[in-house]
């Protein structure tokens, strides 16, 4: 399933909207904040309760 979720830079602290594909299951990936370019790690975590998408800084 394909959806899209907002999200905030941990840097900048600008908000937008990426895209998520829950159907592949738990996942790790870099996303570049499109304002101020940084990389921020996202993880995805699928679960029974449903998907859950955390962000944080790359360099933590």
């Amino acid at each position: 399933m394909i959806e899209n979720v907002t999200i905030e830079c941990p840097y900048c602290g600008e908000a937008f909207t990426t895209v998520v594909d829950y159907s592949a299951g738990d996942q790790d990936y870099i996303e570049d904040c499109v304002v101020c370019c940084r990389p921020i790690e996202c993880r995805l975590t699928v679960t029974a309760d449903g998907p859950q998408l955390t962000v944080r800084r790359d360099d933590d």
